[in-house]
């Protein structure tokens, strides 16, 4: 049963807990074991013979290492009210939280870096971001709002650009299923992923769940055009222990020189 199926059927907090379980590859015995309950009380949360106060559904859900948003599911479908808030990044409650990312963002300059949210958004950047973006895009459309993954596989976004684009394809994929929030792709990210997916060209392997093999430590992206050749490699940041879910979904994404050529076409950018 997929994340996307359940909440398009309103599910009981026992077929949510069930599900969340089973994603986590636990028996009912192990959830039980961690969460210092008997199996046959999990057994009966799981079948509606029992209803859960909201304490057993937060130790549970802690346990299951649920994402907050799904957490706050949890709460609503065992008739609780939510307990995390998801407050805009503009609020004046998150003023430290924006300087914290404009310092990070500002610590990378020459060199690109983005805030992304859960669907890979670019919601913030510095100024390096759009200088880079622009010497491929031009400058209307590297100051627009844009989304990293619909860059990347869009014939008209940066894949013309990028002459590894299939290892990073491949990589970028393998990461967005990795990096979802909690391990599991929410609808509107399996939505995201079709679409790119169904780009031209895009290889059929890429369709398909990767089969396990590790990953690269590094997998540079070589950007090129006409004599323009500059190759980055990216970190990725996320917020510690939040309690909020729209920060919770946070990442920031550093951009970092892969050889000494790029370091200095970067720096040069930012003193035209």
């Amino acid at each position: 049963m997929t994340a996307a199926r359940l909440q398009s059927t309103a599910p009981t907090i026992g077929a949510l807990l069930q599900y969340w379980r089973k994603t986590r590859g636990m028996s009912q015995l192990a959830l039980a074991t961690e969460a210092e309950v008997s199996p046959r009380h999990v057994c009966f949360l799981e079948t509606g013979r029992a209803k859960p106060s909201r304490e057993m559904v937060m130790l549970l859900a802690g346990v299951l290492d649920v994402p907050l948003r799904e957490r706050n599911e949890l709460l609503l479908a065992a008739g609780f009210a939510p307990v995390y808030a998801e407050t805009s990044l503009d609020a004046p409650e998150l003023g430290a939280v924006r300087t914290a990312l404009r310092a990070i963002l500002r610590q990378q300059e020459p060199f690109p870096a983005v805030v992304l949210n859960r669907h890979w958004d670019i919601v913030q950047a510095n100024a390096a971001a759009p200088r880079f973006f622009a010497l491929f895009l031009g400058e209307p459309v590297a100051s627009a709002p844009a989304n990293v993954l619909r860059l990347m596989f869009d014939p008209k976004g940066l894949r013309p650009f990028v002459s590894n684009w299939e290892a990073v394809a491949e990589a970028l994929i393998q990461r967005v299923r990795r990096e979802a929030v909690g391990n599991v792709a929410d609808a509107a990210t399996s939505q995201l992923l079709a679409e790119v997916l169904s780009y031209p060209e895009v290889p059929e392997r890429l369709r398909r769940p990767s089969s396990g093999a590790p990953l690269l430590p590094v997998i540079p992206v070589c950007f090129r055009k006409e004599e323009l050749s500059l190759d980055f490699f990216s970190t990725v940041t996320t917020l510690g222990t939040p309690q909020d879910v729209a920060l919770q979904e946070l990442r920031i994404e550093c951009f970092f020189p892969a050889d000494e050529r790029t370091e200095a076409r970067a720096r040069a950018l930012a003193v035209v």
